[in-house]
């Protein structure tokens, strides 16, 4: 038998659900699956966002303004999402920002907070497939992955989420 490793109903800890903020049209699928269950159940949302360093591969000047840029442009998104859950489920979300590889800094963050119990990840609609994320996560590393995944259809309405969640 499997022991789980984390705890999330011991004293002084609260179950977290991380979603991973981009541009894609599903990752708000994933916010608001998450954002729900972490209202419904009493846990917290984490919302991770990565900056990828290979778009920072110019002249020190031009890779520091653009650094600078992308680090703005994550707080600006993290903030809009924060201010959006604040007002429409009533919670307040904690905002990570991170440069890496996707998948590399989510396993590094569920590493480092033991109260990230659930990745919420969304799954696209389109014809490429789920999603690069979900792709490398759930079909390549799932077995050895450190915290339950879940995956929510990209094409659910908000009524759908919250039947669900």
């Amino acid at each position: 038998m499997t022991t789980f490793r984390r705890q999330s109903r011991e004293e002084g800890h609260t179950r977290k659900f991380l979603v991973v903020i981009d541009d894609t049209p599903e990752c708000e699928r994933a916010v608001y699956y998450a954002s729900r269950r972490a209202e419904r159940t009493g846990g917290k949302l984490t919302m991770l966002y990565v900056i990828n360093p290979s778009e920072f591969q110019h002249w020190i000047g031009v890779e520091t303004i653009m650094r600078a840029e992308a680090e703005h442009e994550a707080r600006s998104v993290l903030g809009d999402y924060a201010e959006q859950l604040r007002e429409t489920v009533g919670i307040e979300p904690e905002a990570v920002i991170r440069e890496g590889g996707r998948a590399e800094q989510v396993r590094k963050l569920i590493e480092e907070d033991k109260d990230i119990a659930i990745l919420v990840l969304a799954a696209g609609t389109g014809s490429e497939g789920p999603g690069p994320l979900v792709t490398e996560i759930a079909a390549r590393g799932s077995a050895d992955f450190p915290v339950p995944i879940t995956i929510v259809p990209g094409n659910l309405s908000d009524e759908d989420i919250s039947a669900l969640s």
